[in-house]
C-alpha cells in the first residue's frame, strides 16, 4: 500500500475548505492508500515554483522523512511545472486530486462505455500537460495516479494523444446513438423515468435496490452498492411496475462531488441526459453526513450546468436509521428513508406516483369493436367497473392524463 502525504493551500478563503481536505482523505483511501499526514498552508494566492511556500516545502520534506512516504497528493489541480519542480524537489512522486479522481473512476469502470468515458477524460486532462512532463512521468511506474489511458505510458506525443481522443470520441459518439434511440422508444411509448441524482456515497445504488424491492415483479439483477466513494459508476435503468399499473423506468447516475474535474463531466455528459430528460429526479441526500447541505448545494450547481431547469425534483433525505433525531427540513417535496432498513420506501412510491401519474376517475363507454382500448386499460390502468351493454363496454376506471387524453373520445 503506497503512503501519502496530503497537502492543502487555503487562498480562496473558502468556507469549504476543511470539507474538501477531509474528500481528499476519503478519495485517497477509496485509491487504497494510506494517509499519514496531511500539510495545510494559508495565503493569499500559489506560488509561481511549487504551489505553496518554500518553507512548507521543507517542513513536506520533513513529512515525508518521518513517515517514509512516496506519495503526496495536492488538494488543487497542479500545473505541469508545478508537478515537475515539486518531484525535483521533493524526489517523490506529486498528483493532485483530479489525478486521484480519475484514478478512482478508471478503478471502477466496467462498462465499455464506463470505460471509454474515463480514458478520454484522462487523456484529455493529459494533452496540455505533455509538454515538460516526460521526467515527471518517468517516476510512475505503478500506484495511484499511473492507471492511464492505455498500455503505451499515457502516450506522450501529442499528435498521437490527439488521435486517440477523436478515435474514443466517436467509439462513445456510437453508444450514446444506441442510448438515445433507447429513450426516444421509452419517449414515444410514453414511458415514465425516474433517475437517481446525489452526492457521491449518499446511497444511491442502495435505495435504487429498495425500490427494486418493492416492485411486484422485482429483478434478481440488483445494483451493487457499498459505503465508499464512486462505488459504482454504471448507468442501469430498472422497471418498477406497482399495483395501481403506474409503472416507471429508474435510472442510476454516477456520483456529484466538490470540484469534480470539469474533463470527467464533459466526458458523462451521455450519461449525464439520462437526469435531463427524467420524467422526474430522485435527489439522495445522505442526512447523516454533517456536511449535507454543502452536498446539496454543489448537486444543484452540476444539475444547473447539465440545465436541469424543468424536471420536478424529490429531495430524498436518507440513511435516518443513522440519527437519533430529524433535522427540521421543509417537506413539501422531501422525504425521509432509510433504504438500507426499508423505511419510508412504501411512502416514497407513493409519492412518486403522486408527482408522475395525476389519476382521473372516469366513466367510459368502449365499442365492441374497439376491445384493444380495453386491453389497453386493463394492462395500464386501474379498471373499478365494467359491465357488459348493447352499445358496448361501460367502464369505470382510474387513468392518467396520458391515456385520457388518448381515449377521451370514449370518456362520457
Amino acid at each position: 500500500m503506497e503512503k501519502a502525504i496530503l497537502v492543502g493551500l487555503d487562498y480562496r478563503n473558502d468556507e469549504f475548505f476543511e470539507e474538501t481536505m477531509e474528500e481528499l482523505e476519503n478519495l485517497a483511501i477509496a485509491c487504497d492508500v494510506e494517509v499519514q499526514d496531511k500539510l495545510i498552508q494559508k495565503r493569499e494566492a500559489p506560488t509561481a515554483n511549487y504551489f505553496i511556500g518554500t518553507g512548507k516545502i521543507s517542513e513536506l520534506k520533513n513529512l515525508i522523512n518521518l513517515h517514509d512516504a512516496n506519495l503526496v497528493i495536492f488538494n488543487d489541480e497542479l500545473s505541469p511545472s508545478h508537478i515537475r519542480n515539486l518531484e525535483e524537489k521533493l524526489e517523490i512522486k506529486v498528483i493532485d486530486r483530479t489525478v486521484l479522481i480519475l484514478d478512482i473512476f478508471a478503478k471502477r469502470a466496467k462498462t465499455k462505455e464506463a470505460m471509454l468515458q474515463v480514458e478520454l477524460a484522462q487523456s484529455q486532462y493529459m494533452l496540455p500537460r505533455v509538454v515538460g512532463m516526460y521526467k515527471s512521468l518517468s517516476r510512475q511506474k505503478s500506484g495511484t495516479g499511473s492507471k492511464g489511458p492505455g498500455e503505451q505510458q499515457l502516450e506522450l506525443d501529442r499528435r498521437i494523444l490527439r488521435d486517440k481522443i477523436t478515435k474514443l470520441k466517436r467509439e462513445l459518439k456510437e453508444l450514446v446513438k444506441v442510448r438515445r434511440t433507447q429513450r426516444q422508444k421509452r419517449s414515444e411509448s410514453a414511458t415514465k423515468t425516474v433517475a437517481l441524482a446525489g452526492y457521491t456515497n449518499s446511497g444511491k445504488s442502495t435505495l435504487m435496490n429498495a425500490i427494486i424491492k418493492h416492485s411486484i415483479q422485482p429483478e434478481k439483477d440488483t445494483m451493487f452498492s457499498k459505503d465508499m466513494l464512486f462505488a459504482t459508476l454504471e448507468t442501469k435503468t430498472r422497471k418498477i411496475e406497482l399495483e395501481n399499473n403506474n409503472n416507471f423506468l429508474l435510472t442510476d447516475t454516477v456520483g456529484f462531488i466538490r470540484m469534480l474535474p470539469h474533463d470527467l463531466i464533459e466526458a458523462f455528459k451521455s450519461t449525464l441526459e439520462e437526469i435531463n430528460e427524467a420524467s422526474l429526479i430522485l435527489h439522495v441526500i445522505d442526512v447523516s453526513n454533517p456536511n449535507f447541505p454543502h452536498q446539496i448545494q454543489s448537486v444543484e450547481e452540476v444539475l444547473q450546468d447539465l440545465g436541469v431547469h424543468e424536471v420536478p425534483i424529490i429531495h430524498v433525505y436518507n440513511k435516518i436509521d443513522l440519527l437519533t433525531d430529524i433535522p427540521n427540513i421543509p417537506t413539501s417535496d422531501s422525504i425521509f428513508v432509510s433504504a438500507k432498513e426499508d423505511q419510508n420506501i412504501k411512502r416514497l412510491l407513493e409519492e412518486i406516483d403522486r408527482v408522475l401519474y395525476k389519476n382521473i376517475e372516469v366513466s367510459m363507454i368502449v365499442p365492441y369493436n374497439n376491445g384493444n382500448v380495453f386491453s389497453d386499460l386493463k394492462e395500464n390502468s386501474k379498471i373499478l367497473e365494467a359491465m357488459y351493454f348493447e352499445d358496448g363496454i361501460h367502464i369505470k376506471a382510474i387513468i392518467n392524463e396520458y391515456y385520457y387524453q388518448k381515449y377521451k373520445q370514449y370518456i362520457i
